[in-house]
């Protein structure tokens, strides 16, 4: 079945596809997550949902205006993280997290250990062969497909048509919404100064040559900016931001010496604005990737200095890592934190690299803490390699929980320093 939508001044009309005759009271739903979202589709399904009634959602990255608290008088929130919209569920205390690594998804969704009754999905206008790109996400979209009782996709003129082996024939689609609106973009704020500081340092320890794994958000777009000089950079990343077609532009990414897709920049996801989205379009050097190839361990063994950069919310002094937590509330995920830097850890030549900004709450509370403020612990000390500040890099390969300690508080905040020594109960050179 098709269905044409037409666009109003303020979107489609969230009534004109009849969810509730293809969604039982029960089900759980899925969507692709992040800039992927399929919103005619969702915005349909939460104006629809008293119609069809109680029914669970599983939410990835959610960074639209879709979702609101009030609307688990009828769905249940369950997803693997508070990363964007998700957080405003988290602090109404409405999201279920499953504290899960992404890298697990798709297993645990082909299995049913995590049930998927229907997938809503964005997919691109057909190509020469008249199947249809994945467009924005790849990740764990297929394997709910595959999974699911009802595939609906939402079919839209504005996606890019990104390649890659994840393409879908209209035999897999049981109904077709067609669209023509803007997908969700993502646009990281300028870097502040700090950020762009921690940006220089971590593009000082990447050095020509190496493959490069970043995320979205500020600190990755000043990583992002300070490598522009670089050469030769290769591409393997869960997702990527406007840095990468800034980086191609610069010359600095080219993936000609890497061991696998060579020449090609591979990535579960296009997270960033229509720049990222025009530069994709049909362009043989981005390959759009399941989370079973970007993460898959085999996969990231052969690449040869990978360097990994992931964020943190707080880094204790032995060097565990929150990536989750705030206050009690979810603002981030498990996501492929962990499978990324084992995987730079255990690269040939390759590093990992946890980056953040040394303070938060305008300067008041140290984000390099004596002990995890929460008690969530997203990487675990035994597998931390580099942490990065605007005040230094500390490095904790090999180093014993004193030397831990130390260098630490050398890469935290000067104001923070006496009271993370006090709090330790030892006195540290501050040299």
């Amino acid at each position: 079945m098709e269905l044409q939508i037409g666009i109003a001044p303020h979107g489609p009309d969230p009534m004109a596809v009849d969810l509730a005759s293809l969604i039982r009271a029960g089900d759980t739903v899925l969507w692709s997550q992040g800039c992927g979202e399929p919103r005619a589709l969702t915005e349909a399904l939460m104006a629809q949902r008293h119609r069809i009634g109680y029914l669970s959602v599983f939410l990835g990255a959610t960074f639209s205006d879709t979702l609101k608290a009030e609307y688990a008088d009828c769905i249940q929130f369950r997803g693997i993280g508070g990363i964007g919209s998700n957080a405003v569920l988290s602090r109404a205390g409405v999201l279920d997290v499953v504290p899960v690594h992404v890298s697990a998804l798709p297993g645990l969704i082909t299995s049913r250990v995590l049930p998927v009754d229907v997938v809503l999905v964005q997919l691109s206008p057909a190509g020469p062969d008249g199947r249809h790109s994945l467009g924005l996400v790849a990740d764990y979209v297929r394997p709910a497909m595959t999974a699911a009782r009802v595939v609906v996709a939402e079919v839209n003129q504005q996606v890019p048509y990104v390649r890659g082996p994840e393409l879908v024939g209209p035999d897999e689609i049981d109904v077709v919404v067609h669209t023509d609106r803007p997908p969700v973009e993502l646009s990281s704020q300028e870097p502040d100064q700090a950020e762009r500081r921690i940006g220089e340092l971590v593009a000082g320890l990447i050095p020509d040559g190496a493959v490069i794994q970043l995320g979205v958000g500020t600190v990755p777009a000043a990583v992002g900016s300070a490598l522009r000089s670089h050469r030769d950079l290769g591409v393997h990343s869960g997702v990527v931001g406007d840095w990468l077609a800034d980086l191609v532009e610069a010359g600095a990414v080219t993936n000609r010496l890497k061991r696998r897709d060579r020449h090609v920049s591979v990535t579960g996801g296009l997270f960033g604005s229509r720049r990222l989205y025009d530069f994709a379009h049909d362009n043989p050097a981005v390959e759009l990737r399941p989370l079973t190839y970007t993460h898959d361990r085999g996969v990231l063994a052969e690449l040869d200095r990978l360097h990994t950069v992931n964020s943190a919310v707080e880094v204790d002094l032995s060097g565990q890592v929150n990536a989750e937590v705030v206050g009690g509330h979810h603002i981030g995920t498990v996501g492929g934190q962990v499978d990324f830097v084992r995987a730079g850890t255990a690269s040939a030549g390759g590093r990992s690299l946890i980056a953040l900004k040394s303070t938060a709450a305008g300067g008041r509370r140290s984000r390099i803490v004596a002990g995890l403020s929460q008690p969530v612990v997203t990487t675990a000390r035994s597998d931390v390699d580099v942490i990065v500040t605007e005040f230094g890099v500390a490095d904790l390969r090999g180093a014993s929980l004193g030397q831990r300690a130390e260098r630490l508080i050398a890469v935290s905040h000067p104001d923070h320093r006496a009271g993370l020594r006090d709090a330790m109960g030892r006195t540290v050179d501050s040299r």
